[in-house]
């Protein structure tokens, strides 16, 4: 797969959407912003399960230009498309390295654990060890071993991630990771900083894409100032966490 089209559906009033549809390619980063209830989730939901006309928005999702038959669709969006959502919970009862030992196996991938945890601990300050076990791990140790894992492991060219800012993980060096490996990724956040990361925004209303939005040369100089803020932020955070004084 190397690009994923979005065709426009209807919005919540039944009225069509404003754009004719919406071409994205792998190693690309889009961001979804809008209001809370304005359907942004629901238009990753698309994305995820590849709709084609049949969910509530009437959406059809296609890949390299094609829709996905019905049959093969569950099969396909399994193997091509990651979803890191909000709350994230494992169900396996092991560590750490079992865990990455385990879905290495599983997709055949001959990544070392030790690799795995070092990416993961690239961008959270809550350093992950092999031998911690996966449901005592803390939401950003969460969001950075699948962050990791997906990078390393997972072969899926679509990554969705739903509000990176929340998760506790540093996300200028958790996005830019993705798109190094070759990942499309799709962000739905609230965050100016996180939106302004993408050369293209799509913009949510009343469940509708109501614009698809390009980053200006203005919003690009806003972009490199909010950066500045962002590591700022973190030395700051870095300092509470030591319990020194911010002064």
């Amino acid at each position: 797969m190397q690009t994923l089209t979005i065709q426009a559906g209807r919005d919540k009033q039944g009225r069509p959407e404003p754009f004719p549809a919406l071409t994205l390619h792998r190693g690309e980063l889009c961001t979804i912003v809008g209001n809370t209830g304005s359907g942004k989730s629901r238009l990753i939901k698309d994305v995820e399960q590849l709709a084609h006309g049949d969910s509530v928005t009437g959406r059809t999702i296609l890949l390299d230009g094609a829709p996905v038959p019905h049959a093969e669709r569950l099969h396909q969006s399994a193997h091509l498309i990651a979803h890191l959502g909000q709350n994230m919970r494992f169900m396996l009862d092991t560590t750490v390295a079992q865990f990455i030992t385990l879905h290495a196996q599983c997709r055949a991938c001959a990544v070392s654990v030790s690799e795995v945890i070092a990416l993961a601990n690239e961008i959270t300050p809550e350093p992950l060890l092999p031998d911690h076990n996966l449901n005592l791990l803390s939401g950003g140790q969460t969001r950075a071993l699948m962050i990791a894992d997906i990078a390393l492991i997972c072969d899926s060219p679509v990554v969705l991630i739903d509000e990176i800012e929340n998760a506790g993980v540093d996300k200028e060096k958790a996005l830019s990771l993705l798109q190094g490996r070759d990942k499309l990724v799709l962000v739905v956040t609230h965050d100016p900083h996180t939106a302004l990361m993408a050369p293209r925004r799509v913009v949510m209303q009343g469940g509708a894409v109501t614009a698809i939005l390009e980053r200006t040369p203005e919003e690009a100089r806003l972009y490199a100032e909010l950066s500045q803020a962002y590591r700022r932020q973190q030395c700051y955070q870095t300092a509470l966490r030591k319990g020194e004084h911010l002064a």
